[in-house]
């Protein structure tokens, strides 16, 4: 038996920079967080010859090219299992919420998967593969960053090279600084779950044209990222609050789909109740806000957040990235 987790994550800055089609004529870099909300498969051996998946469904198949579940068939295909073997899948976040479960999910499966073939498989390897199966494969409109911070894990900085090559660097931030930015960061929870690829198809064909509002807008995004970087490994962690307001503004100008009324609603009422700045993690739409809140304000802000319907979610930050828990 074998127990596979890989992190979910959340985007401090440079969020969108990670498409092939803006970064091949650009470079991009995001920095983002790994935090402890998992997505998790067990993987055996199974006593029949057939295979055997457990998500939201259940599927039992005799052949892989007859699997129904899209990444399962294609991790499958790509490793080179085809027959004999049950995959349970679990996850403590929703798909289509903001936090790369979808990413996290592929990365656990093919560490899963390479275990049970006792292959080697190195965390670059691994956020590659993922990348082929959500991009090459399955022809999803995303980026990269999912895919490598569930594999690397950690406080990572991520640039990328237009020949597609990534750079994979650990923020250098102090204890205390860390502390104190994993303290100011809430997540709520909207309630509303959506698919990325919808919101960032609209993106992608804009970049591949050479729209130059897109361009702009991505630019101004990058640098916001790159000045994240600055003020966190110079203990400058409170300037965040300011930042991840400048990027919900100019983010929320790439498309109608990223906010909503409601959302809006929630982001008025926040900083009016001690949040410094905040945005919605991920594509948009829905999911996940993050706000930067100065802990004499947490309080306050937890309440009237919960007032208006939204899930506080506690977390830490995951330093692991994929890990085999267990291999009997």
């Amino acid at each position: 038996m074998i127990l596979s987790r890989a992190p979910t994550r959340i985007t401090l800055g440079g969020g969108g920079t990670d498409l092939e089609s803006y970064y091949s004529k650009h470079g991009g870099f995001l920095i983002a967080g790994a935090i402890n909300k998992y997505c998790t498969l067990l993987a055996n051996r199974r006593f029949y010859n057939d295979i055997r998946l457990s998500y939201s469904q259940m599927e039992i198949k005799d052949n892989v090219a007859d699997i129904e579940h899209r990444i399962f068939q294609a991790a499958l295909k790509l490793v080179g299992v085809e027959k004999g073997i049950e995959l349970h899948s679990a996850a403590d976040v929703p798909a289509g919420c903001g936090l790369g479960t979808s990413s996290s999910f592929t990365v656990s499966l093919l560490n899963a998967l390479h275990t049970y073939k006792k292959d080697f498989i190195s965390q670059k390897q691994l956020a590659e593969e993922a990348c082929c199966v959500e991009i090459n494969i399955l022809g999803e409109p995303i980026g990269k960053q999912d895919q490598y911070i569930a594999a690397f894990g950690g406080l990572t900085c991520l640039t990328f090279e237009q020949n597609g090559e990534v750079l994979v660097e650990p923020l250098r931030i102090s204890h205390e600084s860390l502390d104190q930015l994993e303290g100011n960061i809430l997540l709520f929870f909207t309630g509303k779950e959506r698919s990325a690829s919808e919101i960032l198809s609209d993106q992608d064909e804009k970049c591949k044209h050479n729209d130059p509002a897109m361009a702009d807008n991505l630019h101004q995004i990058k640098d916001i990222g790159l000045e994240i970087r600055k003020y966190l490994e110079n203990e400058q962690v409170d300037m965040l609050g300011e930042l991840f307001h400048a990027h919900w503004e100019i983010k929320k100008k790439r498309s109608g789909g990223i906010s909503d009324p409601f959302i809006d609603e929630c982001y008025e009422v926040a900083r009016k109740n001690g949040a410094a700045g905040g945005k919605l993690i991920g594509a948009g739409g829905g999911g996940f806000l993050m706000f930067y809140c100065e802990n004499s304000h947490k309080p306050q802000l937890i309440e009237n957040m919960q007032k208006m319907g939204l899930r506080w979610e506690r977390f830490h930050f995951d330093f692991d990235g994929a890990k085999i828990l267990v291999n009997t």
